[in-house]
């Protein structure tokens, strides 16, 4: 299988971000290396091959942005899901084992505030640019039709939004919360037909999420 240039522009992003945590997760504990700081590495590089990439992003264009209203749905959307999110974590809404908490501490027990700034831009800024790119301007229109540049989101059909909803899950511990927030971000980018409205519900989420993590110190969900 041979892939566009564009749709390499979308993956390598996500592949490289997985990659990398993955990597943070076979550090030894003797590494000589707080493996925290692996997500600053991910952020910076992940964040330079977005803008290697950005002639690529047309569906991020200015004329692209959203109107007032759209601002509003996705802001909504956005805080709807963050409070499903924290809520849908019984021990039967998650895909195996747990993955490994994001614990900003530091060696006294207090906050460590450049893990939790870098963390925090990383999943409010970052990740929902490159998700979306992936999950919803890429794989849900490729489910449709492999040129999926070519493919108006709003007919992109039940099926794309489904299978690339199931694979979205699968990319998470929290499965059922997965599932809602997969279906409220495709859903936006077919309502709208634009990719900047799931992007700023998911920045969101995330953002939302971090700041009640770092008050509340329920680090599970980071």
């Amino acid at each position: 299988m041979t892939f566009s240039p564009a749709a390499i522009a979308r993956i390598a992003p996500f592949a490289l971000f997985m990659l990398l945590l993955a990597l943070r997760g076979a550090l030894p504990a003797d590494a000589g290396f707080d493996p925290r700081w692996v997500y600053g590495i991910t952020v910076a590089a992940v964040g330079g091959l977005l803008w290697h990439f950005r002639r690529q992003y047309g569906e991020l264009a200015r004329q692209t942005w959203p109107q007032a209203r759209e601002w509003a749905l996705a802001i909504g959307t956005g805080l709807a899901v963050f409070l499903l999110w924290i809520q849908l974590d019984a021990p039967w809404m998650q895909l195996g084992e747990p993955s490994a908490a994001f614990v900003p501490l530091n060696a006294a027990g207090g906050l460590d505030w450049p893990l939790i700034v870098v963390r925090w831009i990383g999943a409010a800024l970052l990740v929902p640019v490159m998700e979306e790119l992936f999950w919803r301007s890429y794989l849900m229109r490729w489910l449709a039709r492999p040129q999926f540049e070519a493919v108006d989101p709003a007919r992109v059909g039940v099926k794309a939004i489904v299978l690339s909803t199931f694979v979205f899950m699968l990319a998470h511990t929290l499965w059922l919360a997965a599932i809602v927030a997969g279906l409220a971000y495709a859903l936006l980018y077919v309502r709208t037909g634009k990719l900047w409205v799931p992007v700023i519900a998911h920045a969101v989420t995330n953002g939302v999420l971090g700041i009640w993590v770092v008050a509340t110190g329920q680090w599970q969900f980071w």
